[in-house]
């Protein structure tokens, strides 16, 4: 199989598709979970030739915490259709920048620049699906692959709906999200083998999902969350901007009391809004102090870093602080010594 990117050509520039190499070595790292099927010079499983011609890559990623990168301005060969499952994302065509929240979709026409992260991506679970349509010169028709199914009319008005799109981000709505999360599942279970066809019957499901959200929706639909969630949204911010807060001995039943809801729908908020369990949250920013204490105070002592961070036990502090930065807190305050300037006399 050709490795080989393709390229668009206009009458000011010659483009060449995205590699993903930020991704990439995020991947390699270890700092985000990835499942995907791919061809060409994308990540993931390879598909076969012969199999669901036209995808480029279709799958997610799962962040379980903030990264060191992000989707510089990119193009792609092909129709991107996103969705972000849970947490938030930068994401910006040009113009204003926005800022992704949970069930939120995404479609970039062939081609159209765009970045994701603005700059690093944060916590969070993406699904996506490039589909190429053959499309490399300016006004070039669409082709659509064979084993879209879509009648005709229904094709030919999708394609005139994403061709004149100026609309980048819409709300996704339960039924792609539900649709995006069995493609997720079937491109697991393709990965070890089994067949393409309930992942070209999903795609075909998701394109029509797609076209009739475009039908009915009104871009200037209000998407201020729930008052529930932008409840649990503020418990959220002010764990991450009073350091104090850190300090309590919090569990998930005192952050949901103090929100006036149960476990359950707390834990489903904090879910959507972090891609992250109340716990785990808790614990992320807990970690971001303490590595912040030990570069900023360097003569604050280990044990208080861990009282100050709210941590009940320096051994497991010291676990955990290593599972997330690889090193132990004093090598990650003599690492970080190392890399400063010297002092001028």
């Amino acid at each position: 199989m050709s490795n080989l990117r393709p390229i668009f050509e206009d009458e000011q520039a010659t483009y060449v598709a995205d590699t993903c190499q930020a991704l990439a070595r995020g991947i390699e790292t270890d700092q985000v979970q990835l499942h995907a099927l791919a061809r060409g010079h994308y990540p993931g499983h390879k598909l076969p030739r012969a199999a669901l011609s036209g995808v480029r890559t279709v799958g997610y990623w799962d962040a379980i915490h903030d990264q060191d990168w992000g989707l510089d301005w990119h193009r792609n060969e092909g129709i991107e259709l996103t969705l972000l499952e849970t947490g938030h994302l930068g994401f910006s065509v040009g113009g204003p920048a926005h800022e992704l929240q949970a069930g939120d979709l995404t479609i970039t026409r062939p081609w159209q620049a765009h970045c994701v992260g603005m700059p690093h991506v944060r916590a969070s679970r993406l699904h996506w699906l490039i589909l190429d349509v053959n499309v490399r010169r300016p006004h070039q028709r669409w082709r659509w692959p064979s084993w879209i199914v879509l009648s005709r009319s229904d094709r030919d008005e999708l394609t005139d709906m994403l061709r004149h799109n100026e609309h980048p981000v819409w709300p996704g709505g339960p039924e792609i999200l539900a649709c995006f999360q069995k493609i997720a599942s079937a491109v697991e279970s393709t990965a070890s083998g089994s067949s393409v066809s309930r992942l070209a019957v999903l795609i075909n499901e998701l394109l029509l999902l797609t076209l009739e959200m475009l039908r009915r929706a009104d871009p200037s639909l209000d998407r201020a969350l729930s008052k529930t969630q932008r409840t649990v949204e503020l418990l959220l911010a002010d764990l991450q901007e009073a350091p104090q807060q850190l300090v309590q001995d919090w569990t998930v039943r005192k952050m949901a009391n103090c929100c006036g809801l149960g476990v359950t729908q707390f834990s489903s908020h904090c879910k959507q809004l972090t891609n992250m369990s109340p716990l785990q949250y808790l614990n992320h920013l807990r970690l971001e102090r303490a590595a912040r204490l030990l570069v900023e105070h360097p003569d604050l002592a280990i044990t208080e870093v861990t009282h100050q961070c709210g941590f009940a036990s320096s051994q497991y502090f010291a676990t955990a602080f290593r599972r997330r930065f690889g090193v132990a807190p004093r090598e990650y305050r003599n690492s970080a010594a190392a890399k400063s300037p010297p002092t001028s006399t």
